[in-house]
């Protein structure tokens, strides 16, 4: 399906730059999500403007800090107004922290799990009643594999956050496919390069507790990252993840897939997932409510 209107969280850089670039170029009117457009991220909007200039596509910039309901209601209220209507929305906004997971304070669990989770619910409370009138749409979240497949120390307030996002996903899905609009889950691994992932980390902000962990895992951080690095084959791609969401968004309505993985270093994730949503489709039709799966789930 091409022509669609898209909007993307988090589309400053990683992911989203890539994302929003690759729905573009399909043929697509994206509009790239990003918080700060006059300030620190002003450069990106640039950027953006640039790229649409150069390859001649439909790619505009919206400001929308997903940390804030206003914020995200003017944002998407402009997409609305300048576009019509609103068909895709996804879901890429994330952050990541590393380090001891004691070292961590709860208000940077919370600040953890606001951005990778309840950002999302934010955005939804702003699209879903556009979407459910119109009786269609789409909502693409972008989890990760650390959900269900392995899970390397020092990543816990991330993955904690992620795996929230995979079941908030899971439940709306079944929740909107009576309204007609769909839902993909894409599920990248560890890219070590080519993103600001562990480049743009958080860390704990307890440095005493973080020094005492480092007496025992000495250099741990370090061979967290070095690790998943050599697990990577050297061709591994991040913009696989945007092609994964250009595929979703293009495919005909009930031809979506449900969940995409995208894992070079196969962490296992796939293969849990397998499991975990067929014994989901298993259940709901021993409940009686098999036509809340869709067409494509699992």
């Amino acid at each position: 399906m091409s022509g669609q209107v898209v909007l993307v969280t988090g589309a400053s850089s990683g992911f989203g730059a890539m994302t929003v670039r690759a729905l573009a170029a399909a043929g697509h009117t994206v509009w790239a999500g990003i918080r700060a457009t006059a300030g620190r991220n002003a450069p990106a909007v640039a950027d953006l403007r640039v790229h649409a200039d150069e390859h001649g596509v439909d790619l505009r910039a919206v400001e929308l800090d997903v940390s804030d309901q206003d914020s995200v209601d003017a944002g998407v209220a402009h997409v609305l107004a300048a576009s019509g209507h609103l068909d895709v929305v996804v879901h890429n906004a994330g952050h990541m922290v590393l380090g001891p997971t004691e070292a961590f304070l709860p208000e940077q669990l919370a600040a953890a799990y606001d951005v990778n989770v309840l950002s999302t619910q934010r955005v939804n409370r702003a699209v879903l009643p556009h979407l459910r009138a119109r009786g269609s749409g789409l909502l693409v979240w972008i989890g990760s594999s650390s959900t269900r497949g392995g899970t390397p120390p020092y990543l816990a307030p991330y993955f904690a956050a992620k795996a929230a996002e995979d079941s908030l996903a899971v439940s709306y899905a079944a929740e909107l496919i009576r309204f007609g609009i769909e839902t993909t889950i894409v599920v990248p691994g560890s890219f070590t390069s080519g993103t600001n992932h562990f480049a743009h980390a958080g860390h704990a902000a307890d440095t005493g507790v973080a020094a005492a962990y480092d007496s025992r895992y000495a250099g741990l951080v370090d061979q967290v990252g070095a690790k998943l690095a050599e697990l990577s084959p050297p061709d591994a791609d991040p913009g696989e993840v945007a092609r994964a969401v250009v595929a979703a968004v293009g495919a005909e309505r009930g031809s979506r897939p449900y969940r995409v993985h995208v894992d070079p270093a196969d962490d296992g994730a796939e293969e849990v997932n397998a499991v975990g949503d067929r014994v989901r489709r298993d259940f709901y039709r021993r409940i009686g409510l098999a036509d809340l799966l869709g067409p494509h789930d699992g």
